[in-house]
């Protein structure tokens, strides 16, 4: 163990938490079950680790702790004998249910609980918290509301289905592609969850980038003719090259002050070969034009050379489909290199986005390019108060550093 016994149990339940829920939701059909089980094999975990040591095989073990807490819930609850002899088996040598077209547990239950009468960001937010293993502040980070907000819309989901009786059941072929665009979204927020992370932890969690690539991997390889798809497969992997430069000594580090050297170049390729396919197919989607743009800025060979008007291009067709602000912010920092701060910063004085730190942290570089320093500070200070990466807050703090002593 570490020096602190209970971090370090809590980042292993972390770790496991998607396929420790996955199994029990596949064992015992019940959200709420799979849940309550999950939080008590963690209070047992908390408890008996620290003294005893973690297990070889820490899964298995949260899975057999929670599958036993499942089973004296039901056991109390005194449901149908049926359901209860099906779960008291421990050992069951019978076959197992078909898989159906989707072979992979998590990605299975992802698209199960992607269902099309859930509202789309309630399929988003509740798959992220069972699967994704991310918390509800995680989440309503993501979603730029507040926690309280986001619980409410998950209660929701789970209410409505277990009124609906929305089943837990594998997906059949005709199912899939009313689903895949939320399945998709819900792989990008894990990844990004992973690629800057919430809260005091680690800065960047690369059990989450990993896991979110492996299911993006076999998404692509069930769905090979789905483009968008292939562009969010391309996308992960041309970000997750510049992962471990990403951070240097507890600050993050932005991609023009990037080492190009230390960039995974095997995935750089990969990444590329898949944006050529989608380049030749012709039939762009959101996912594949981030992917391009990715494709522009690791086919630079320095900061220097990137080839911002195609990066303005590519926002420019990205706005035409998804005409968010976040868009326009992020096509805003391309034109801030193409056609100067000044133009930049009339862009993203528009967009309500008071509440998102990178919006902040925008303006802030903006007034700065421009020398209006007191007025960078502010924005500075407006974007620490709300960001809760470490990393992130290390380097913007450096950044109004460096600004107040000029």
């Amino acid at each position: 163990m570490t020096d602190d016994p209970r971090a370090a149990v809590e980042r292993i339940f972390r770790d496991e938490y998607g396929r420790l829920i996955a199994s029990l939701v596949r064992r015992f059909g019940d959200i709420d079950i799979a849940e309550d089980a999950a939080g008590e094999a963690l209070v047992a975990a908390l408890e008996k680790w620290p003294r005893d040591g973690v297990p070889p095989n820490p899964g298995a073990w949260l899975t057999t702790t929670a599958g036993n807490r499942a089973i004296d819930r039901l056991r109390r609850e005194k449901l149908r004998d049926g359901k209860h002899q099906a779960a008291i088996m421990i050992e069951d040598d019978t076959p197992h249910e078909p898989t159906g077209v989707i072979e992979d547990d998590r990605l299975r239950l992802i698209f199960t609980c992607c269902h099309p009468s859930l509202a789309p960001e309630a399929r988003i937010a509740l798959t992220l918290r069972l699967l994704g293993g991310l918390t509800v502040a995680e989440i309503a980070s993501a979603f730029l509301v507040q926690e309280t907000t986001m619980a409410q819309r998950i209660t929701r989901a789970k209410a409505k289905i277990k009124g609906a009786n929305i089943p837990y059941r594998v997906p059949e072929t005709e199912d899939l592609p009313a689903r895949v665009g939320t399945v998709l979204a819900v792989l990008l927020l894990i990844f990004n969850e992973g690629y800057l992370s919430s809260g005091d932890g680690e800065p960047v969690r690369a059990e989450l980038t990993g896991e979110a690539i492996r299911l993006a991997r076999t998404l692509h390889e069930l769905l090979p003719a789905d483009l968008e798809a292939t562009g969010l497969l391309a996308m992960l992997l041309l970000t997750e090259a510049r992962r471990s430069v990403r951070v240097r000594a507890g600050e993050l580090v932005p991609l023009d002050e990037q080492d190009r050297g230390g960039w995974d170049r095997r995935l750089i390729a990969e990444g590329h070969a898949l944006v050529r396919a989608c380049l030749a197919a012709n039939r762009p989607g959101r996912y594949q034009i981030l992917a391009a743009v990715n494709a522009v800025h690791t086919d630079a060979p320095t900061a220097a050379a990137t080839d911002w008007s195609q990066v303005v291009a590519l926002y420019d067709q990205l706005a035409r489909l998804d005409a968010s602000p976040i868009v326009a912010l992020n096509r805003a920092v391309a034109v801030a290199e193409l056609d100067g701060p000044e133009v930049a910063l009339a862009i993203v004085e528009r967009l309500p986005l008071d509440g998102y730190h990178a919006w902040h942290a925008t303006r802030a570089e903006l007034l700065r390019r421009l020398g209006r320093s007191a007025d960078a500070r502010a924005q500075y200070d407006a974007a620490l108060a709300v960001c809760d990466n470490v990393a992130e807050r290390a380097y913007l703090t450096r950044r109004r550093g460096q600004l107040a002593s000029a």
